[in-house]
């Protein structure tokens, strides 16, 4: 019988594994594993360990870790950004996508946000070229706003583009 997932929020001492874990799910050879992979438009880090860590200490501002026996699987970010809440950094370990770990995440951050916080909406920002992740969220209920945002060319923080027709969509979704 498989462990019960648990939930906690991220501190300071998390940092270093939850780059490794976020780094593993977007970039490199590693991310081909699993379908979230950004590695063949995106080159670089996925995460900063600065802003990561400004994103721990942060007021309305919680990384969700979810584990297993004390595994570190999967994690999420979500902050209150003006009265709605922001989700972004959703990230499980490749070998374990699609076995229904990320929909469990997904409802605990909803969770906090609507529980917690109290926010109506929830809100990301997605490449709108990643079709497969953005059908992934419309299944959850998240939907296109059809809002654009430029993406951030020459902040190596956000990675490195392999190409120059990046930009990001908000999907939207009541809670």
């Amino acid at each position: 019988m498989t462990a019960p997932l648990s939930f906690r929020a991220a501190t300071a001492g998390d940092v270093p594994i939850l780059v490794a874990l976020v780094t593993s799910a977007y970039r490199g050879e590693t991310s081909r594993q699993g379908w979230t992979t950004e590695a063949n438009i995106l080159d670089g880090e996925r995460i900063d360990p600065d802003v990561l860590l400004r994103d721990i200490e942060r007021p309305r501002s919680r990384v969700i870790v979810a584990e297993r026996d004390g595994r570190m699987l999967a994690c999420v970010h979500v902050a209150d950004e003006g009265g709605a809440g922001y989700l972004g950094m959703f990230s499980v370990q490749p070998e374990l996508q699609g076995g229904g770990l990320g929909k469990q995440l997904m409802a605990e951050a909803e969770r906090v946000v609507r529980d917690e916080w109290g926010l109506p909406v929830m809100r990301m920002t997605v490449i709108d070229l990643r079709e497969e992740l953005i059908a992934f969220y419309e299944r959850r209920g998240y939907h296109r706003t059809g809002i654009t945002k430029p993406f951030p060319y020459g902040d190596p923080r956000f990675g490195i583009p392999r190409r120059d027709d990046l930009r990001f969509e908000i999907l939207e979704k009541p809670l």
